[in-house]
């Protein structure tokens, strides 16, 4: 008899996802809390989200490399691990990472990679379901479906018709909760949270309302951020300079010179397509907070299937572009001045969450604004799902099997010692072009991680590499401060071989 899948989006495929989900939570208590019960873990780093905003990242198909580190789960002797990407991950590539383990071979043996041929910018997810033949192929892949989850870099409807399809629960929010990830229903979450936002305003979608939300702002901020409601990384942004362009007409009301005095954080970007973006998806109008000191401080979280929360880490985002919007690397963990004031923050909107009926990890971000020795919390953005922030905590955590310290907000061995890094995902010369895998782990040398001495610098993106000249970097230290050393040293090798290949390589 053949089954038949629901329809993508009906109700019958919504009743078949709550029924998954339902059957997660027991799963999760029985295997989550033994390493050593056999399991499969399905991995599809999908970027479900606007093609257009995904098209400003140079190199965006390898970014599906990030959840790579993933392959590490292999540590635990009876785990598998079936990899999807939209094309082939180099077989150096997928080495790379297995060779982080005890046994390399082994972790083979427990790995399914899967690809589906396919490099254009639809989210994988999409291109997944239109291929039977490989859903075919994992579901024959999974040894056991009660022991078997789908995890992925974000929740959308297309993720939840691929759990139906393969007949496995997904551990990530209900893509029907998509919004509550948006910046304007950010900000009214962090309100019911009883956190502070900047002034702004929420649900903009048209050139009026971008221009009442900036005359609410008038007295209020020299600057103003409109944000694209499902924009990420900063890429979304773009920054208004109300001096010298918002002027007071003789009835009273703001004259502002649109959109000539937009400046936008992607150099692609103009107010004709912006605008577009903003009518489809809707955005913000915000105040640019400034201070003696301005810093960027995020916080992760999980909501177990069970409603428990767990804070897992705290960073200090580090931010580039014309204004300093763009997501370019963090280091862990954020600052001691301001960690236990984010982390309660932090908490407080989890509970929120929770109790809309969030599970999996998420990312907080927030604004602190120094005056004299006081630091002040306003909550930016929430982001449901996997963000810059998640890889470099996994590869530590998978990496050294320590544990989080939430009452230090410090990440702590089994003998007591303590672990930070330095992390990025734009470390780009374009000296690099051309290198590969073997040429940056030559270059890197004796920097590169030991498992004994759990410190060293570990690299991810490295299929962007070739072309590009891009890649990833986790540097994981003693301190901030060493982490940051020794990524610093990184580059410099990276630098030096990629300089010293070039005049092989001309000659």
């Amino acid at each position: 008899m053949v089954t038949r899948t629901p329809g993508p989006g009906s109700e019958e495929e919504r009743a078949a996802f709550a029924l998954l989900q339902q059957s997660f939570a027991p799963m999760h208590r029985r295997l989550f809390a033994d390493e050593a019960l056999p399991r499969t873990v399905v991995v599809v780093p999908s970027l479900s989200l606007s093609v257009e905003e995904l098209a400003k990242l140079e190199g965006v198909l390898h970014y599906e490399e990030r959840m790579l580190c993933l392959l590490l789960l292999l540590r635990m002797p009876h785990t598998r691990v079936i990899h999807v990407t939209s094309m082939p991950v180099a077989p150096e590539i997928v080495s790379y990472h297995l060779d982080m383990l005890p046994d390399p071979e082994d972790a083979a043996r427990r790995l399914t990679m899967v690809h589906v041929g396919d490099p254009s910018l639809r989210p994988l997810s999409a291109k997944l379901v239109d291929r039977p033949d490989l859903l075919t192929r994992i579901r024959t892949a999974i040894h056991d479906p009660a022991s078997a989850h789908l995890t992925c870099f974000a929740a959308s409807p297309l993720e939840r018709t691929l759990a139906v399809s393969l007949g496995i629960p997904l551990y990530a929010a209900d893509p029907d909760l998509w919004y509550l990830g948006t910046k304007s229903e950010g900000r009214r979450v962090f309100r019911q949270a009883c956190v502070e936002v900047p002034a702004g305003t929420e649900d903009v979608r048209s050139f009026d309302d971008v221009i009442e939300g900036l005359a609410r702002l008038r007295g209020v901020s020299d600057r103003a951020v409109i944000k694209l409601d499902e924009g990420f990384s900063g890429e979304g942004n773009a920054v208004i300079d109300l001096r010298g362009t918002a002027t007071g007409s003789d009835d009273g009301t703001l004259k502002i010179s649109l959109p000539s005095s937009v400046e936008f954080e992607a150099p692609t970007e103009n107010w004709p397509s912006y605008s577009r973006k903003l009518a489809a998806m809707g955005g913000i109008v915000e105040a640019f907070v400034d201070g003696d000191e301005v810093r960027s401080p995020s916080v992760q979280c999980r909501v177990e299937p069970s409603g428990a929360i767990t804070v897992i880490s705290t960073h200090d985002q580090v931010l580039g572009g014309k204004n300093n919007q763009v997501y370019l690397g963090c280091h862990f963990p954020a600052d001691e001045a301001y960690r236990r004031s984010i982390t309660q923050a932090a908490v407080r909107v989890s509970d929120v969450l929770a109790r809309r009926g969030v599970i999996g990890r998420f990312g907080i971000d927030f604004l602190t604004v120094r005056s004299g020795d006081t630091w002040k919390v306003y909550g930016l953005e929430i982001n449901l799902r996997k963000g810059g922030t998640t890889l470099p905590y996994l590869m530590l955590d998978y990496l050294t099997r320590g544990r989080y310290d939430p009452a230090f907000g410090e990440y702590k061995l089994t003998d007591g010692l303590v672990r930070a890094y330095h992390a990025s995902d734009n470390v780009r010369n374009p000296a690099y072009v051309g290198m590969d895998v073997v040429d940056a782990r030559h270059a890197l040398g004796d920097l590169a991680f030991d498992r004994g001495d759990r410190r060293g610098v570990v690299m991810h993106l490295l299929g962007a590499l070739p072309a590009f000249g891009k890649l990833g970097i986790t540097a994981i230290a003693e301190t901030r401060e060493t982490a940051t050393r020794l990524f610093e040293d990184a580059v410099v090798r990276l630098d030096a071989y990629a300089g010293t290949r070039s005049e092989v390589v001309s000659a």
